[in-house]
């Protein structure tokens, strides 16, 4: 039997923050650009993310930058630390990324260091991955999310040709969290105040009076209220699989690191419950 091939060592990349904005009370945008982005592309999915490398503990690794050569010599626990974020938007004719952040103050990682990170500074990171963009075929696109898919949303509702038909709900803390998309789709903007994260999204799809034909859906936000989306579109509505792009971002009292753990047994038990199939 031949032996198989090891494993692809993956090659970060790098590039140089060009410029930030404040976007609202609770979003930043970082603009990362630089050499180091020549062989990275991002426009085939309008969900196109990337892992962010932050180092452990203030741990220092040797230049050039290799993960691999890190998880080598280093120990697990200094081994950086990951944060996924979408693509908002991707400049190929200038080799520029746009990342926007939802951030609180100092709480987490990923958010405080956008709201202090200065133009020139490095930032090392894996990916494109994807997998979604609207579906000209479709008959209608309906999107729905809080503010961690609000930048895959805004990119999807650009990605729309005119006239598409379109329903987007984005629930945000308040007025002040709305922001400008380049689309005439009309965005649903729900107000969250006091209400637990996706309570208002998962009121506003039950409401809505699904227009004949078939829809292509991209649902994403906090777990929760995606699992009660998933079971309203994928067993109310009977929406086949393959027409649902809907999964947690992240989850209410987790850090990604351990949503991420948990997560492929939380969709398996969600799919299992919902659809009456055996859990892996």
């Amino acid at each position: 039997m031949a032996e198989r091939p090891g494993r692809k060592p993956r090659k970060p990349h790098s590039a140089q923050v060009v410029r930030t904005e404040r976007l609202t009370p609770h979003m930043q945008r970082v603009v990362l650009g630089g050499e180091g982005l020549a062989e990275f592309a991002a426009d085939t999915c309008t969900d196109h993310y990337v892992k962010l490398l932050f180092p452990a503990g203030g741990a220092v690794y040797p230049e050039p930058f290799d993960v691999e050569r890190i998880r080598e010599e280093f120990p697990r626990e200094q081994w950086p630390v990951t944060r996924t974020y979408t693509v908002r938007h991707w400049d190929a004719e200038h080799r520029e990324m746009t990342l926007d952040f939802v951030i609180h103050g100092d709480e987490g990682l990923a958010g405080p260091w956008a709201m202090r990170v200065q133009p020139g500074e490095t930032v090392h990171f894996m990916g494109p991955g994807g997998a979604y963009a609207p579906d000209g075929a479709a008959d209608w696109h309906l999107l729905v999310g809080d503010e961690s898919a609000l930048p895959a949303i805004a990119r999807s509702l650009e990605a729309l040709p005119d006239g598409a038909t379109a329903y987007a709900f984005v629930e945000v803390a308040g007025p002040e969290e709305e922001q400008k998309i380049d689309s005439d789709v009309e965005v649903v903007w729900l107000h969250r105040g006091d209400r637990p994260v996706g309570e208002a999204l998962t009121d506003a799809v039950r409401a809505l009076e699904f227009p004949e034909g078939r829809v292509h859906a991209f649902v994403h936000g906090e777990a929760h209220f995606v699992k009660e989306l998933r079971h309203l579109l994928r067993v109310e509505r009977e929406i086949p699989r393959e027409d649902l792009s809907i999964s947690g971002y992240w989850r209410l009292g987790h850090n990604e690191d351990g949503w991420q753990a948990s997560k492929r047994e939380w969709n398996a038990r969600i799919e299992s419950e919902q659809e009456g199939t055996p859990a892996a």
